[in-house]
Protein backbone atom coordinates (compact mmCIF):
# COMPACT_ATOMS: atom_id res chain seq x y z
CA UNK A 1 0.00 0.00 0.00
CA UNK A 2 1.36 3.42 -0.94
CA UNK A 3 1.78 5.85 1.94
CA UNK A 4 2.67 9.51 2.31
CA UNK A 5 6.41 8.78 2.17
CA UNK A 6 6.00 7.10 -1.23
CA UNK A 7 3.88 10.01 -2.44
CA UNK A 8 6.62 12.40 -1.37
CA UNK A 9 9.10 10.37 -3.42
CA UNK A 10 6.86 10.62 -6.49
CA UNK A 11 6.90 14.39 -6.04
CA UNK A 12 10.68 14.44 -5.64
CA UNK A 13 11.05 12.96 -9.13
CA UNK A 14 9.00 15.88 -10.45
CA UNK A 15 10.80 18.60 -8.54
CA UNK A 16 13.89 19.05 -10.73
CA UNK A 17 15.65 22.25 -9.59
CA UNK A 18 12.55 24.36 -8.96
CA UNK A 19 12.67 26.45 -5.78
CA UNK A 20 10.27 26.82 -4.29
CA UNK A 21 8.57 23.67 -5.53
CA UNK A 22 4.88 24.50 -5.04
CA UNK A 23 2.51 21.57 -4.47
CA UNK A 24 -1.26 21.94 -4.25
CA UNK A 25 -3.42 19.57 -2.22
CA UNK A 26 -7.15 19.69 -2.89
CA UNK A 27 -10.31 17.65 -2.49
CA UNK A 28 -13.67 17.90 -0.77
CA UNK A 29 -14.35 19.74 2.45
CA UNK A 30 -13.40 17.41 5.36
CA UNK A 31 -11.54 14.90 3.15
CA UNK A 32 -8.43 15.42 5.28
CA UNK A 33 -6.41 17.96 3.30
CA UNK A 34 -4.81 19.69 6.30
CA UNK A 35 -3.76 16.44 7.96
CA UNK A 36 -2.40 15.04 4.71
CA UNK A 37 -0.51 18.27 3.98
CA UNK A 38 1.13 18.16 7.39
CA UNK A 39 2.18 14.53 6.93
CA UNK A 40 3.45 15.29 3.43
CA UNK A 41 5.47 18.24 4.73
CA UNK A 42 7.17 15.98 7.29
CA UNK A 43 7.99 13.40 4.59
CA UNK A 44 9.40 16.05 2.24
CA UNK A 45 11.52 17.56 5.04
CA UNK A 46 13.28 14.17 5.18
CA UNK A 47 14.44 14.43 1.55
CA UNK A 48 18.22 14.58 0.98
CA UNK A 49 19.31 18.12 1.73
CA UNK A 50 16.33 18.61 4.07
CA UNK A 51 14.53 21.38 2.16
CA UNK A 52 12.63 23.95 4.19
CA UNK A 53 8.91 23.20 3.87
CA UNK A 54 5.98 25.52 4.54
CA UNK A 55 2.25 24.76 4.47
CA UNK A 56 -0.42 27.36 3.75
CA UNK A 57 -4.19 27.06 3.27
CA UNK A 58 -6.24 28.56 0.48
CA UNK A 59 -8.89 29.45 3.09
CA UNK A 60 -6.73 32.46 3.85
CA UNK A 61 -7.76 33.81 0.46
CA UNK A 62 -11.48 33.62 1.15
CA UNK A 63 -13.06 37.03 1.09
CA UNK A 64 -13.84 38.24 4.65
CA UNK A 65 -17.36 37.55 5.89
CA UNK A 66 -18.32 41.22 5.63
CA UNK A 67 -17.52 41.12 1.90
CA UNK A 68 -19.33 37.82 1.39
CA UNK A 69 -22.39 39.13 3.24
CA UNK A 70 -22.43 42.24 1.07
CA UNK A 71 -22.35 40.10 -2.05
CA UNK A 72 -24.94 37.61 -0.78
CA UNK A 73 -22.36 34.82 -0.83
CA UNK A 74 -21.92 33.89 2.82
CA UNK A 75 -23.91 30.68 2.37
CA UNK A 76 -21.75 29.76 -0.62
CA UNK A 77 -18.45 29.98 1.26
CA UNK A 78 -15.97 27.65 -0.39
CA UNK A 79 -17.41 28.06 -3.90
CA UNK A 80 -14.97 29.59 -6.44
CA UNK A 81 -16.55 33.05 -6.34
CA UNK A 82 -15.89 33.36 -2.59
CA UNK A 83 -12.10 33.26 -3.07
CA UNK A 84 -9.84 36.16 -4.00
CA UNK A 85 -8.13 34.25 -6.78
CA UNK A 86 -6.11 37.25 -7.87
CA UNK A 87 -4.59 37.63 -4.40
CA UNK A 88 -3.79 33.92 -4.23
CA UNK A 89 -2.03 33.91 -7.60
CA UNK A 90 -0.09 37.05 -6.59
CA UNK A 91 1.08 35.43 -3.36
CA UNK A 92 2.19 32.26 -5.15
CA UNK A 93 4.05 34.31 -7.76
CA UNK A 94 5.58 36.46 -5.03
CA UNK A 95 6.95 33.56 -2.99
CA UNK A 96 8.98 32.47 -6.01
CA UNK A 97 10.85 35.76 -5.86
CA UNK A 98 11.20 36.25 -2.11
CA UNK A 99 9.14 36.79 1.05
CA UNK A 100 5.33 36.88 0.62
CA UNK A 101 2.37 37.47 2.91
CA UNK A 102 -0.24 34.75 3.35
CA UNK A 103 -3.52 35.44 5.10
CA UNK A 104 -4.90 32.81 7.49
CA UNK A 105 -8.43 31.61 8.12
CA UNK A 106 -9.82 30.69 11.53
CA UNK A 107 -12.32 27.83 11.51
CA UNK A 108 -13.27 28.79 15.06
CA UNK A 109 -14.14 32.36 14.05
CA UNK A 110 -15.40 31.17 10.66
CA UNK A 111 -13.57 34.09 9.08
CA UNK A 112 -10.20 35.30 7.84
CA UNK A 113 -8.19 36.43 10.87
CA UNK A 114 -5.73 39.27 10.02
CA UNK A 115 -3.91 38.63 13.29
CA UNK A 116 -2.83 35.22 12.02
CA UNK A 117 -1.33 36.42 8.71
CA UNK A 118 2.09 34.89 7.99
CA UNK A 119 4.99 36.46 6.13
CA UNK A 120 6.97 33.57 4.68
CA UNK A 121 10.53 33.52 3.44
CA UNK A 122 10.98 31.61 0.20
CA UNK A 123 11.00 27.90 1.18
CA UNK A 124 12.39 24.92 -0.68
CA UNK A 125 8.88 23.45 -0.91
CA UNK A 126 5.54 25.15 -0.40
CA UNK A 127 2.41 23.05 0.11
CA UNK A 128 -0.85 24.85 -0.62
CA UNK A 129 -3.88 22.96 0.68
CA UNK A 130 -7.55 23.71 0.29
CA UNK A 131 -10.30 24.50 -2.18
CA UNK A 132 -10.07 26.77 -5.20
CA UNK A 133 -7.41 24.64 -6.89
CA UNK A 134 -9.70 22.75 -9.26
CA UNK A 135 -8.36 24.54 -12.37
CA UNK A 136 -5.12 22.60 -12.11
CA UNK A 137 -1.45 23.30 -11.47
CA UNK A 138 -0.62 25.19 -14.67
CA UNK A 139 -3.56 27.57 -14.35
CA UNK A 140 -2.69 28.49 -10.77
CA UNK A 141 1.08 28.69 -10.87
CA UNK A 142 1.64 25.40 -9.03
CA UNK A 143 4.26 22.82 -9.93
CA UNK A 144 2.11 19.81 -9.01
CA UNK A 145 -1.43 19.13 -7.81
CA UNK A 146 -2.63 16.29 -5.57
CA UNK A 147 -6.31 15.42 -5.37
CA UNK A 148 -7.62 13.54 -2.32
CA UNK A 149 -10.52 11.33 -3.34
CA UNK A 150 -13.00 9.28 -1.29
CA UNK A 151 -16.60 8.07 -1.41
CA UNK A 152 -19.09 10.86 -0.84
CA UNK A 153 -20.68 8.95 2.04
CA UNK A 154 -17.35 8.74 3.85
CA UNK A 155 -16.65 12.44 3.37
CA UNK A 156 -20.11 13.37 4.66
CA UNK A 157 -19.46 11.33 7.81
CA UNK A 158 -16.07 13.02 8.30
CA UNK A 159 -17.66 16.45 7.86
CA UNK A 160 -20.35 15.64 10.41
CA UNK A 161 -17.76 14.56 12.99
CA UNK A 162 -15.65 17.67 12.40
CA UNK A 163 -18.72 19.85 12.83
CA UNK A 164 -19.57 18.09 16.09
CA UNK A 165 -16.00 18.47 17.38
CA UNK A 166 -16.10 22.22 16.76
CA UNK A 167 -19.54 22.40 18.39
CA UNK A 168 -18.25 20.61 21.49
CA UNK A 169 -15.19 22.86 21.73
CA UNK A 170 -17.46 25.91 21.57
CA UNK A 171 -18.96 24.98 24.95
CA UNK A 172 -16.00 26.69 26.61
CA UNK A 173 -15.29 29.24 23.88
CA UNK A 174 -18.04 31.88 23.50
CA UNK A 175 -16.02 33.55 20.73
CA UNK A 176 -16.36 30.48 18.53
CA UNK A 177 -18.68 30.67 15.54
CA UNK A 178 -20.11 27.35 16.71
CA UNK A 179 -21.15 28.79 20.08
CA UNK A 180 -24.37 29.94 18.40
CA UNK A 181 -25.37 26.29 18.10
CA UNK A 182 -24.76 25.37 21.74
CA UNK A 183 -28.48 25.72 22.57
CA UNK A 184 -29.04 22.68 20.33
CA UNK A 185 -28.60 19.10 21.50
CA UNK A 186 -26.20 16.75 19.71
CA UNK A 187 -28.87 15.11 17.56
CA UNK A 188 -30.07 18.52 16.35
CA UNK A 189 -26.50 19.62 15.68
CA UNK A 190 -25.78 16.48 13.68
CA UNK A 191 -28.90 17.11 11.63
CA UNK A 192 -27.68 20.65 10.97
CA UNK A 193 -24.27 19.36 9.91
CA UNK A 194 -25.90 17.01 7.39
CA UNK A 195 -28.04 19.86 6.11
CA UNK A 196 -24.99 22.09 5.61
CA UNK A 197 -23.13 19.29 3.85
CA UNK A 198 -25.94 18.48 1.45
CA UNK A 199 -26.95 22.09 0.74
CA UNK A 200 -23.48 23.62 0.36
CA UNK A 201 -20.48 21.32 0.44
CA UNK A 202 -21.83 18.44 -1.63
CA UNK A 203 -22.99 20.67 -4.52
CA UNK A 204 -19.62 22.44 -4.43
CA UNK A 205 -17.87 19.09 -4.60
CA UNK A 206 -19.93 17.85 -7.53
CA UNK A 207 -19.92 21.11 -9.51
CA UNK A 208 -16.39 22.39 -8.97
CA UNK A 209 -14.03 20.62 -6.57
CA UNK A 210 -14.12 17.25 -8.34
CA UNK A 211 -12.92 18.92 -11.55
CA UNK A 212 -9.49 18.93 -9.91
CA UNK A 213 -9.42 15.14 -10.02
CA UNK A 214 -9.18 15.16 -13.81
CA UNK A 215 -6.25 17.59 -13.93
CA UNK A 216 -4.34 16.45 -10.83
CA UNK A 217 -0.85 15.03 -11.15
CA UNK A 218 -1.58 12.55 -8.35
CA UNK A 219 -4.97 11.22 -7.26
CA UNK A 220 -4.88 9.75 -3.76
CA UNK A 221 -7.81 7.46 -2.95
CA UNK A 222 -8.77 7.12 0.72
CA UNK A 223 -10.93 4.55 2.47
CA UNK A 224 -13.48 4.94 5.26
CA UNK A 225 -10.69 4.89 7.86
CA UNK A 226 -8.80 7.72 6.11
CA UNK A 227 -6.08 5.28 5.08
CA UNK A 228 -4.64 5.58 1.57
CA UNK A 229 -5.93 2.82 -0.70
CA UNK A 230 -4.30 3.77 -3.99
CA UNK A 231 -2.40 6.49 -5.84
CA UNK A 232 -2.82 7.24 -9.53
CA UNK A 233 -0.12 9.30 -11.25
CA UNK A 234 -0.51 11.37 -14.39
CA UNK A 235 2.57 11.53 -16.57
CA UNK A 236 4.57 14.80 -16.21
Amino acid sequence: MTGVTEIAELLRTRRAARTPFIVGVTGAVAVGKSTFAGELAAAIAAWPGAPAVEVVATDGFLFPNVVLEGRGLLNRKGFPETYDGEAMRAALAGIRQGPALFSTYSHVLYNVDPALARRLERPGVLIVEGLGLHEGAAALGLDALIYLDADEAHIEAWFEERFIDLWREAETDPASFYARFRHMNEAETRALAVQVWRAINLPNLRQYIVLGRDVADLVVRKGADHQIQSVSERAP
